[in-house]
């Protein structure tokens, strides 16, 4: 049967089912046609499940020529190399631990002294000289690396034998330290904080009782927690726990077996019963924890402004602004109240209250520049949002991981209830995109004595992580509550605001495809999308618009119109091959000099965050000591290297998802409606497209699709009780 054996480099894609499409670096082949790729870097596609970079694979297939993407292996079957204790210890002496000791020589000193070598070396250094072409100076780095590592050393192989990577055991030693080998040979899913579950789950059913009420009950956790993850619910019934168990991890349980895991669970304090209710402790706790903390700001006096209507009049005349009622309510509300939440969508005006909000509270107080800096705090849940924020009030702004000190590592924060910080005005935009967990974190990090001005829409799409909490607390009634309705138009013939109450109304006009001042429907057949788009861009382009203005929104990555096509399509557009611009690939994704990045997950220790957008300013290769790739991008001035290797945590932002766009405005933005979307055409995922742009709206697509997206209300209904628990009736 025809293999080749190597391992895995990187990721282009997976999915659920196990389809993982990715790089390969051959090190051994059965046919002699790829004998040419061995020692190089192929592309693979097929079924993999949880592929692992750290392991060795042999692969049973044949080289295909894809019309679209060129050469690849297609996978029939695989099987992952056994590992044995000789090459434990010879990924052991390869690793960075080991200074002065590559794979070649690592190899040499196993054959030379065994899997014992590590013993041997440390009884007696001079058993090193035994080696072929060792020097003396050489053999004396080695030893002291070993000696520095010797106690940690034959656990890091143990684990290493059971299939983790030296990184991976280091990490578990570094954290866990002398009780990480109880934890292993008692309950290895204690690494799961550091540790990818499902890789721990392959381990544990390779090495121990796949059987064990151990896994199963740290499957049923596992299972709840990704439901959270996915489906953002707080609690979860019995029944839909079992059907996903059964889904990920292919458990099977009796009734009776199930409810007394389940029982277990509950004693142990893992989760949390209510009736139908089934609740990971942390999810429970959360929502207490915030009430508990919004009842202590709530249970300090309101503050009382004398002569409002004076005061808000002179700043109406010195900013050259005129706030309606609903507006000037909203403004003395947060001024007053512990508490306060507004809400509206595009076009009523909620920057311009938080400038004014800002401005008073200023003035009220008699606060000094460096004042501001110590008693308000401007927060949102992503990069540009904040950027927005501070951009208004002309006051510094910041992400909320920033601000609470995120720790990426440990995902911890060192601002919390044990060292708080001590602003007295909090103001916290896009409050729709907060999950429970963000929101519970920020609670605990505020002093009580504070003002906290809550500002969202409502009508959003929901935080990607679990909760309700805009919503919840809104349909509490326990805080000022500000809706704003009113649109205030941009010129007689703007349009895009009302599209967005319109589309949430479920009561377009029929006149939406006529061209108005900011906004056009390009009535397209759906094979010929990303063609009218290019089109677009092509007279923007010629009408001096700048790649940074304008912003494709799409609902999903995959399909003729999806993100991917789309981003391969328009890189050739806004910057094609041009030889004096370097180049790296990632499969078959190039990235190139001035190319358009998104951020796809939060890096605090860089500053930049998921949703942030740069350019890539530079592609060079270093060698410090070893030959390394190095990508340079700018996000609005900061500039953040990435290696290679970290090329999964961006992607090309020539068009991006409506879900990554959220806490975002772009100047022009084009918004495709495709029937290829069905999945993910409803009403509010359009909205939060339309609403995020500013100056223009151009959609292209499908009239039928446009409407049926309108009229599909699917949103999931997510299982939360913070407004029950806010209210005790829980």
């Amino acid at each position: 049967m025809n293999y080749i054996k190597g391992k895995i480099r990187a990721t282009i894609y997976k999915n659920e089912n196990g389809f993982f499409v990715g790089t390969f670096r051959v090190k051994e082949a059965s046919e002699e046609e790829m004998h040419e790729y061995i020692n190089k870097t192929i592309t693979i596609t097929g079924t993999i499940l949880d592929p692992n970079e750290e392991e060795t694979y042999i692969l049973y297939g044949e080289y295909t020529r894809h019309e679209r993407f060129g050469f690849q292996y297609k996978i029939n079957n695989y099987e992952k190399e056994k590992l044995t204790s000789s090459d434990a210890v010879i990924e052991f002496l390869s690793s960075s631990l080991i200074k002065g000791c590559g794979e070649k020589t690592a190899r040499k000193i196993v054959e030379t002294l065994g899997e014992k070598a590590i013993d041997l070396i440390k009884e007696n250094k001079n058993n090193l000289l035994l080696v072929p072409d060792m020097t003396e100076k050489r053999a004396e780095t080695i030893y002291q690396a070993i000696i520095a590592h010797s106690s940690s050393d034959d656990l890091i192989i143990e684990l290493k034998t059971l299939g983790f990577s030296v990184g991976e055991a280091t990490k578990i030693i570094k954290k866990y330290k002398e009780k990480a080998a109880d934890f292993l040979h008692n309950n290895l899913y204690i690494f799961k904080k550091i540790i990818d579950f499902n890789k721990l789950d392959y381990i544990y059913t390779k090495n121990f009782d796949a059987e064990s009420p151990i896994r199963k009950k740290e499957c049923i956790l596992e299972t709840m927690k990704r439901m959270s993850d996915t489906a953002g619910d707080i609690y979860y019934l019995k029944e839909e726990i079992y059907d996903q168990l059964k889904n990920h991890f292919q458990i099977l349980l009796t009734e009776e077996e199930y409810s007394s895991l389940l029982e277990d669970l509950a004693m142990t304090r893992h989760i949390v019963v209510l009736g139908e209710k089934h609740y990971l402790l942390e999810n429970y706790d959360r929502e207490h924890n915030i009430r508990d903390n919004l009842e202590a700001i709530m249970a300090l006096p309101k503050k009382e402004i004398e002569n409002f209507e004076d005061t808000i009049k002179t700043l109406e005349e010195s900013l050259n602004v005129s706030y309606n009622i609903d507006q000037k309510k909203a403004i003395k509300n947060a001024l007053e109240n512990r508490v306060s939440i507004i809400s509206g969508g595009p076009g009523t005006g909620k920057t311009t209250i938080i400038n004014a909000i800002t401005r008073l509270y200023i003035t009220m107080y008699k606060l000094s520049p460096i004042d501001c800096m110590t008693n308000i705090a401007l927060l949102a849940p992503t990069g540009r949002a904040s950027k927005k924020l501070a951009e208004s009030t002309h006051l510094p702004a910041m992400t909320i991981h920033r601000y609470l000190k995120w720790n990426k590592d440990t995902n911890d924060f060192a601002i919390n209830e044990y060292n708080k910080n001590h602003h007295r005005l909090i103001i916290v935009d896009e409050v729709s995109m907060i999950d429970t967990h963000l929101f519970d974190s920020l609670l605990r990090g505020l002093d009580s004595s504070i003002q906290l001005i809550l500002v969202g829409d409502t009508f959003q799409l929901p935080s990607v992580g679990a909760g309700l909490i805009l919503n919840d607390l809104v349909a509490s009634n326990l805080f000022s509550y500000n809706p704003l309705d009113k649109i205030y138009r941009q010129s007689e013939n703007s349009y895009i605001a009302y599209l967005a109450k319109e589309i949430k109304e479920h009561n377009l006009s029929e006149t939406f495809t006529e061209k108005k001042d900011d906004y056009n429907f390009f009535e397209t057949e759906s094979k010929q999308i990303t063609k009218m788009i290019t089109e677009i861009c092509k007279k923007s382009i010629a009408k001096g618009l700048h790649v940074d203005d304008l912003q494709i929104l799409a609902p999903m990555y995959k399909g003729e119109n999806g993100i991917d096509n789309l981003n391969l399509a328009l890189q050739e557009l806004f910057n094609p091959y041009n030889k004096k611009r370097k180049e790296l690939k990632l499969g078959e994704i190039t990235y190139r000099e001035q190319d358009k990045v998104l951020q796809l997950v939060n890096n605090p220790d860089c500053n930049v965050y998921n949703g942030d957008i740069g350019y890539i300013k530079a592609i060079e290769t270093r060698f410090t000591p070893r030959k390394k790739e190095v990508i340079t991008i700018d996000f609005d001035g900061n500039y953040v290297e990435y290696n290679k290797e970290d090329l999964p945590m961006i992607k090309h932002a020539y068009a991006i998802t409506i879900h990554k766009s959220q806490g975002s405005e772009f100047p022009h933005v084009i918004l495709p409606v495709s029937k290829n979307y069905y999945k993910m055409l409803y009403n509010k995922l359009i909205y939060t497209g339309v609403s995020r742009a500013k100056k223009s709206l151009v959609i292209v697509g499908e009239k039928n699709s446009f409407l049926m997206a309108m009229n599909n209300d699917y949103s999931s209904n997510r299982k939360t009780t913070l407004k029950e628990v806010l209210l005790h009736n829980l």
